[in-house]
């Protein structure tokens, strides 16, 4: 049976996330193993499932707040850092009131 629509939170996803996810599958779901086949520590392995998992969480939230979901994604990204996302956002959901 073949995907005709793929949905939006994979769509997404670049190449290599698409292989991540499925090393992580015919791993059965061991970090540890994945690990060995990339051959980096487990640490390494669990940082980049953190960041897949976070970019998931931003792609269903694009639909509701489209701004957020950039300012997200520019931080996992690292285009811009943890602190600054944070204080965007939290002008952004200000303004948002504000409006109301």
């Amino acid at each position: 049976m073949a995907i005709e629509i793929v949905p939006e939170w994979m769509a997404n996803l670049d190449d290599e996330d698409v292989s991540f996810i499925k090393k992580f599958i015919m791993a059965s779901g061991s970090l540890k193993e994945v690990a060995n086949q990339y051959g980096v520590t487990y640490p390494t392995v669990r940082l980049r499932l953190d960041k897949l998992i976070q970019k998931i969480q931003i792609s269903e939230d694009t639909a509701n707040e489209p701004f957020i979901a950039l300012i997200k994604r520019l931080a996992v990204n690292e285009k811009i850092d943890f602190g600054t996302a944070k204080l965007l956002i939290n002008e952004y959901k200000k303004t948002k009131k504000e409006d109301k």
